[in-house]
């Protein structure tokens, strides 16, 4: 989402290039993590995704102009970073957590996706257009974005505090955070929850959070190596990714994209009244049941974000 801003691409191609330079054959090129570990992630081009069948009550939800043209158009935000959406080894292929659920929920409505990357603010020229059937790159739903945009969820909206690998320290709530050193985002969801968090330890007599801006996204986690801040405060994705990948850090405290105020969820988006939000949570709930969608998320370490079913249009993040 645009208010909660992802890390550029650039921390994946980083952190990938650090751990293919010690490689020595093909296979190992294509992954980052451990070495030979189960838990590596395929970052080459040959994703081998998970795919899915037509059911064909379910693809008799898309409208009819949809199923004869045979392809589901759905928009990606080219700004994303992995595991959401990166580009793969040979610099040209787009993969990454999105792409795939949006690939199975393609493969059971009976239709080819053509997924096209742009800029975030286009996705929703996109809809607005009718140039895209539907956008899956990490929408957070809200209660503005529900007067113009009708949703199906897919997955939690998460926020996560990353620190040193090895580290004691815990995060549940305000206090835990007093007086720390935390990097975070300007204009985010995540900034906002900080500064509540440190406007309320201050009241408590508590010692306030000391936050830290960086311009570069990358400077998180140098900062964070070096010992000049103790935590980054980002979304769940990214951060799982990077500790899955990097092996330096790790989660100390996870928390939702809404605050205390809501559980944010990250939803299929497509135009109000377009007609396809029943036949994406229609979609959504078969690959929940037959497990191919636990096997996505898994494999891109997004398992603690589950749904047990797609919801149309529930309660979102409130208006500002």
């Amino acid at each position: 989402m645009k208010t909660r801003r992802t890390l550029v691409t650039a921390v994946a191609a980083l952190t990938a290039s650090a751990l293919l330079g010690g490689c020595g054959d093909g296979d190992a090129q294509e992954t980052v993590g451990s070495k030979g570990s189960k838990n590596a992630i395929n970052i080459g081009p040959d994703q081998h995704r998970v795919r899915g069948e037509k059911v064909g009550s379910i693809a008799a939800k898309v409208p009819a102009a949809i199923r004869e043209r045979g392809t589901l158009r759905i928009g990606g935000s080219a700004d994303a970073a992995a595991p959401l959406g990166f580009y793969a080894t040979d610099d040209k292929t787009r993969i990454g957590s999105e792409l795939d659920i949006a690939t199975l929920v393609a493969d059971t409505l009976g239709l080819k996706v053509d997924f096209q990357p742009v800029s975030w603010e286009n996705l929703f020229v996109g809809l607005d257009s009718s140039k895209f059937d539907g956008v899956f790159s990490n929408v957070t739903v809200t209660e503005e974005r529900k007067e113009k945009y009708d949703f199906a969820t897919y997955r939690l909206d998460d926020l996560a505090f990353e620190a040193k690998k090895g580290t004691s320290w815990r995060v549940k709530g305000p206090k835990d955070v007093a007086g720390k050193t935390i990097s975070v985002s300007s204009g985010t969801n995540q900034e906002k929850i900080l500064v509540d968090w440190s406007k309320q330890n201050e009241k408590a007599g508590r010692k306030p959070v000391d936050i830290k801006y960086f311009q570069k996204d990358t400077d998180y986690y140098l900062a964070l190596q070096s010992g000049r801040i103790d935590a980054y405060f980002g979304p769940n994705p990214t951060s799982a990714y990077h500790v899955a990948s990097a092996g330096q850090t790790q989660i100390i405290g996870r928390f939702s994209g809404g605050g205390d105020q809501v559980q944010g969820k990250i939803a299929a988006t497509t135009r109000k009244g377009s007609g396809l939000v029943d036949a994406y949570a229609a979609a959504l709930d078969h690959v929940i049941r037959d497990g191919s969608y636990a096997k996505v998320l898994k494999r891109w370490g997004l398992s603690s974000e589950a749904v047990k079913k797609s919801e149309i249009n529930p309660r979102g993040l409130p208006k500002p």
